[in-house]
């Protein structure tokens, strides 16, 4: 039975919700994720990737042939991915420096292959975009909030955007930070934590 758009846009905060549920795409989860403003960053910049890409693998769907359609997809891909790069070096030069590499990257993360590949070569226009829509969301939430665990723990405070900030410390001035939260060993420790917490949910 086809399912509504909206059905098709919920499941990506949820049901197949990338780095907790389908646990896909952890490179950058683990890579930029020591502060809430570089995952929200990151996360942004991949939804707007899913659903240009998205739209335009749609739209193509008839005219790419079977044969080459995986290397198709990584030159659409790579396009947008060369869109958000200028976008970010025009706008968010500072954020741009913080996530350097992964930007680029965002070219061969299975998440935006895999929806090119399993939905929007497959449906129409609307619900491949209601699927890049839930999917981009659910990843962008799912970076921000380790982003802000890690920053929490490893800094004892939490930088919103630009000046807007929290601080643990001023509430409860006997915490010690963390610093082991903001280190490489930490992303996976958090990551962890994070699953078990889904899990629990889940069930």
């Amino acid at each position: 039975m086809a399912k509504t758009l909206k059905q098709e846009f919920t499941k990506g905060l949820w049901k197949d919700l990338p780095p907790f549920r389908l646990v896909l795409g952890l490179c950058p989860v683990l890579g930029v994720t020591t502060t809430m403003e570089n995952g929200l960053g990151m996360g942004v910049a991949t939804t707007f990737v899913l659903c240009g890409s998205n739209l335009l693998v749609s739209l193509l769907r008839q005219a790419i042939p079977p044969r080459v359609r995986i290397a198709c997809f990584v030159i659409i891909i790579a396009a947008f991915v060369t869109v958000v790069e200028l976008l970010m070096q025009a706008y968010t030069y500072p954020l741009y420096l913080k996530l350097g590499v992964f930007i680029p990257l965002i070219v061969v993360n299975c998440i935006v292959l895999g929806r090119a590949e399993a939905f929007a070569y497959k449906n129409k226009v609307s619900s491949s975009v209601a699927d890049a829509l839930g999917i981009g969301i659910g990843f962008t939430l799912s970076l921000s909030l380790l982003g802000s665990l890690r920053e929490l723990l490893g800094n004892g405070s939490l930088t919103i955007w630009g000046d807007l900030s929290y601080s643990i410390i001023d509430v409860v001035p006997s915490f010690q930070p963390f610093t082991f939260a903001t280190q490489a060993p930490g992303a996976f420790v958090c990551l962890g934590l994070m699953l078990c917490i889904i899990n629990l949910i889940g069930k």
